[in-house]
């Protein structure tokens, strides 16, 4: 059976006989407004199907339509649009613009602009074209996140889409209501600025008005092995101007719970008869209602909220008995692992009548060693020194880069863009004017040699540098320029972790995982193999048993089965055989929980061991 099979928002509905033909009729109904505008169809020839879509959430995207080698959008529409004769949903409607979803552009062909299309339309002399529809617009083919970078078209592809990554973790001005704000975690950077090279969308947008990274001054340098693959160096000087420097605000918010029986959580100073009482020490800065002041600089574990809850577990006894049984504290704590300045304060109401509080916390996170920066274009990297401005290369005219990245950054990931911005941004500068980036339409680079040339600087954007340390010049031209660059949110001050002794799951009694549960770290397969392959054996017991999960069971010698201990007659005996010849041995308690899962599916597991002093 050759016929083409139909699928509906993908599920199958049945077969034609030319699914080529539905397609095509499917979408000049479409154009001619018999069907939905918000239909989508594709025929997939090698599979012989074709896709109808209509279901919520789909991307789709504007194009104009193409027919006989002319996009049906004219000069006439045009001057409508300008004088608001007519609408855009006007074009839509009558079949002049058109949205695709992705599934449709399988059997799209879009031309780029009209150029591409009159080129077609010499060549096709006359025969039909193979476009099908044209774009409105170069960025259209981007995303938003994408479309925020400069110059796409020079770098890879694959740095592209991590530049779209680093935008939505750069820290700016996120909202400019902020301080009335009252999310779980939000970042500012303290003096956000535009970017001396921005595209069209970004302008359009308004992202100017909320924005997220700094313009620095930027050497491609080689420095003393600081900056080796993707470590940075960075001029103090420039970080006590207030480079980089963000607030993170963490809010903690908590609600007066009512309980079955008439009781409830009460917010205040709890006393000392309280079941978890933490000293007065821990509730010196709450005032008589339970609640921290603004400006408290609080610490790790530092009390916010004072609370005390009835008890877990209420047995029947009379209203007077309940008054007076214990109560349990259950205040709210800072992170075991933050510090902070209390930023806000604020006491609420909820429908119910219980009393809500939501306390803001900041903490100032000046840049240092380990916080990550990146450009527009996929370039990330760690701070690894902080050096002082004296220290660092200085041009002839006093300029020190705020900034050092290592040559092979560039070349290696194909980033011809972020040297293009860098060249952009010092014309910027120089100029007194904004730059164009836009994908496919800004400025060129000949643009930006030119406007160096006009200004005295080397067209290329190098520059002779002097060592700050020995004063001499380097012996090569060393390129210098501004450029974008965001401060990330993963900042060395919320990630650093380390752990002793701590918390262990109830389950496998290992160490909990995370820093915020005060976890333990990791000893992976590729660690534990590099153990083995250096006969570290002792190290490999430690990390893998004695600082994990170790325990000591009994195990009976006659049968192989795991034994017990009977408290009451200080008796050790095996369940299985009833014999007493047992013997401790240690093991992890990963392993002895295994066998007890294999003895519940019906597995009886014996441990064989050998003679002692073998």
């Amino acid at each position: 059976m050759n016929k083409t099979s139909v699928y509906l928002n993908g599920r199958f509905v049945g077969f034609v006989e030319d699914g080529e033909k539905l397609a095509k009729e499917v979408r000049e109904k479409r154009r001619a407004g018999e069907a939905d505008q918000q239909a989508n169809v594709a025929h997939y020839e090698k599979t012989n199907e074709v896709f109808i879509n209509t279901d919520s959430g789909r991307a789709r995207r504007p194009l104009v339509v193409v027919k006989n080698n002319k996009s049906l959008i004219t000069e006439k529409h045009l001057e409508d649009l300008r004088s608001r004769t007519i609408k855009w949903s006007d074009l839509v409607k009558q079949g002049i613009i058109e949205y695709l979803d992705a599934e449709e552009e399988e059997n799209a062909l879009v031309a780029v602009d009209a150029e591409q299309l009159e080129k077609a339309d010499a060549k096709s002399e006359g025969k039909d074209s193979k476009f099908t529809h044209v774009e409105i617009d170069f960025t259209n083919m981007l995303g938003y996140a994408p479309s925020q970078a400069p110059f796409p078209e020079y770098n890879a592809a694959p740095r592209v889409l991590m530049a779209a990554q680093h935008t939505k973790q750069a820290l700016g001005l996120y909202a400019a209501n902020f301080n009335l704000r009252s999310e779980t975690r939000g970042y500012c950077l303290f003096y956000p600025q535009r970017p001396l090279v921005q595209t069209r969308v970004y302008e359009a947008l308004g992202n100017y008005k909320r924005p997220s990274g700094q313009n620095l001054v930027v050497a491609v340098l080689s420095y003393y092995g600081f900056n080796m693959n993707d470590a940075l160096v960075v001029n103090k000087a420039a970080i006590d101007r207030a480079l980089g420097r963000s607030v993170f605000l963490r809010t903690y918010s908590d609600e007066e719970s009512r309980y079955p029986g008439g009781q409830r959580d009460k917010y205040g100073v709890p006393e000392e008869f309280v079941q978890g009482y933490l000293g007065p020490e821990a509730y010196a800065q709450l005032d008589s209602n339970g609640l921290v002041s603004p400006e408290t600089v609080v610490g790790p574990d530092a009390v916010l909220i004072g609370k005390t809850s009835p008890p877990r577990f209420l047995k029947e006894v009379t209203a007077l008995e309940l008054e007076s049984e214990k109560r349990r504290e259950s205040s709210v704590t800072t992170r075991g692992n933050e510090n902070g300045t209390v930023d806000g304060v604020m006491l609420s109401e909820t429908l119910a009548g219980n009393k809500f509080v939501k306390i803001r916390v900041r903490s100032l996170n000046i840049p240092e060693i380990g916080d990550k920066f990146a450009s527009r274009f996929g370039q990330k990297g760690v701070i690894a020194l902080l050096a002082e401005q004296s220290d660092l290369p200085f041009t002839k005219d006093g300029i020190v880069p705020d900034l050092i990245i290592n040559p092979h950054a560039i070349p290696g990931r194909m980033t011809a863009g972020h040297l293009l911005e860098m060249m952009g941004g010092k014309a910027a500068a120089l100029d007194g004017e904004l730059k164009n980036g836009t994908a496919f339409s800004g400025d060129t680079q000949e643009d930006f040699e030119q406007s160096l040339k006009s200004h005295g600087f080397n067209y290329t954007g190098n520059e002779t540098l002097y060592d700050g340390i020995t004063g001499r010049m380097l012996k090569a031209r060393i390129y210098v320029g501004v450029i974008y660059y965001q401060k990330l949110h993963h900042m060395v001050a919320l990630k650093i972790h380390a752990r002793s002794r701590g918390p262990i799951q109830m389950l496998t009694h290992q160490p909990t995982e995370g820093r915020a549960r005060e976890g333990g770290l990791r000893l992976g397969e590729m660690e534990r193999d590099c153990f083995i392959g250096y006969g570290a054996a002792s190290l490999l017991k430690e990390r893998m048993l004695d600082s994990a999960d170790k325990t000591t069971e009994l195990v009976c010698t006659s049968c192989g089965s795991l034994a017990v201990l009977d408290k009451v007659k200080n008796r050790r005996y095996c369940p299985v055989c009833d014999s007493s010849t047992v013997t401790e041995v240690e093991m992890s308690y990963a392993f002895k929980l295994l066998l007890d899962e294999m003895k519940s599916i019906g597995i009886f597991p014996k441990l064989r061991l050998k003679a002692q002093g073998l």
